[in-house]
């Protein structure tokens, strides 16, 4: 028994390596790849995959955010009102989340995967610089807590997919700002997501905690990486492999 827990060990700590470098690489998050990872090669539930990607995201979000906060501060007020917005919707969608379906929530995963892979697919590389708009009042911008929360208690993800663009379309924030308003909404609704997911007891932490300690020691060699390789490529690559298990995951259920 000891040497077969000690195998498992190693795997997952290798399987969270594997992740943590792959999420550096696109950067985007590892959420989106181990989620269907652990759904389509684990056979897991989706609520408790969603759970349980929590545990391997919360320790590298919170490390980027004070990573990024350090270089590209945002004002104290606005990111706590989004970050308490964006917790409290969190924790209300996470509730509903943990009682719905595995099937009705994997399939709401997969069309969000879906739509995630074709507008990155079909998204043109701008040739021009864009004209700066005038930001709209900046009152609304805690607002965005809610969308974003909304996306962490349901699917586990996407906050900052869906939180990034509305700051710098619609609030006419630059892009770096833009990002660490997303993280300031992001880590600490993966906090609250994770809690409520453990607590409706939907989370595997034999298999969250050695990825997400796996997953420390790579996140930075693959955004390393990621500065080296042509981004057109690497997004690409990415947009259809999420295509892909999103289709898979839609027609799985279908054959099996």
């Amino acid at each position: 028994m000891p040497l077969i827990a000690l195998t498992e060990l190693l795997m997952m700590l290798s399987l969270g390596a594997a992740l943590g470098f792959f999420g550096g690489l696109f950067g985007i998050g590892g959420g989106i790849i181990v989620i269907p990872l652990l759904v389509l090669g684990f056979g897991m539930d989706q609520a408790v995959a969603q759970g349980t990607a929590l545990v391997m995201m919360v320790p590298n979000l919170l490390i980027a955010w004070f990573r990024y906060s350090q270089r590209h501060p945002v004002a104290v007020k606005t990111a706590l009102k989004i970050g308490v917005l964006a917790c409290l919707t969190t924790w209300a969608v996470a509730h509903i989340a943990t009682r719905l379906s595995p099937e009705l929530m994997q399939t709401v995963f997969s069309v969000f995967l879906l739509v995630l892979s074709l507008r990155m697919l079909l998204q043109k590389p701008a040739r021009e610089p864009v004209q700066e708009r005038s930001p709209r009042s900046l009152r609304w911008m805690p607002l965005v807590g809610i969308v974003g929360g909304s996306s962490m208690g349901l699917l586990g993800v996407g906050g900052g997919l869906l939180a990034t663009p509305i700051f710098t379309g619609w609030f006419g924030q630059r892009q770096t700002v833009a990002q660490s308003l997303s993280l300031a909404l992001v880590a600490p609704s993966a906090i609250i997501a994770l809690i409520t997911y453990s607590s409706a007891h939907r989370v595997d932490w034999s298999m969250g905690l050695p990825m997400a300690v796996g997953g420390l020691f790579t996140v930075s060699t693959g955004v390393a990486v990621a500065h080296r390789m042509p981004e057109a490529r690497m997004r690409a690559a990415f947009a259809w492999m999420v295509f892909c298990t999103a289709v898979w995951m839609l027609v799985k259920p279908l054959f099996l």
